[in-house]
């Protein structure tokens, strides 16, 4: 079987991440999201504050403040692309699979293998491009590689009451019989694909 390059795909999603922010205006920010209650300014401060985290604990910072959501100052985009393209510098350095992420987020002593802590990262931008994209009233698509492998690390992600505790990163999973791959998996991961209907 075939060893999944997580750091690839992982770029695909954050680059696919970017295009979609970089055409969002002031206004757009205030728009509703997919994720819970969250405004699109919100789920970017969302996703800044993980770009960061993920990137620190490539290098083994292990500081729990690194995880608490930041603000995105007077130019949210611009703030954005900028955690976007840290974490990508930070996951392209020689040796990063093969680290140990500490993940303050997840726990005081949690730690994972470098290749699984950047999968979680690529399903969240997988998942959260989704939500730009549904936000900003377009549509996002990946390639069929990074699909495959969404799916794969979709079905890591436990399901059950895990899913209904404050602060589980994924909803319960949503009934849904499409054929698109895409939506198959936002779904699993607890969003509605026919949103915001």
């Amino acid at each position: 079987m075939p060893t999944i390059d997580y750091v690839a795909l992982d770029a695909e999603a954050v680059r696919t991440s970017i295009e979609l922010v970089g055409t969002a205006t002031p206004a757009d920010l205030s728009k509703p999201t997919p994720c819970r209650a969250w405004t699109l300014y919100g789920l970017l401060a969302h996703m800044a504050t993980q770009h960061y985290g993920f990137a620190a604990a490539s290098r083994g910072e292990n500081d729990p403040e690194i995880w608490k959501v930041r603000d995105l100052g007077d130019d949210p985009v611009k703030a954005y692309v900028e955690s976007a393209e840290h974490v990508l510098d930070a996951f392209a350095q020689p040796g990063v699979v093969e680290r140990t992420f500490p993940m303050a987020e997840f726990g005081p002593d949690a730690a994972f293998p470098g290749a699984q802590a950047i999968s979680f990262h690529f399903i969240d931008y997988v998942v959260h491009s989704w939500d730009v994209a549904k936000s900003l009233g377009t549509t996002v698509s990946f390639s069929p590689e990074a699909l495959a492998a969404a799916q794969t690390v979709a079905q890591v992600v436990p399901v059950g009451d895990v899913r209904h505790a404050p602060g589980a990163p994924f909803a319960a999973d949503v009934a849904w019989s499409g054929d698109d791959a895409l939506d198959g998996i936002v779904a699993y991961l607890g969003r509605n694909p026919s949103w915001p209907n």
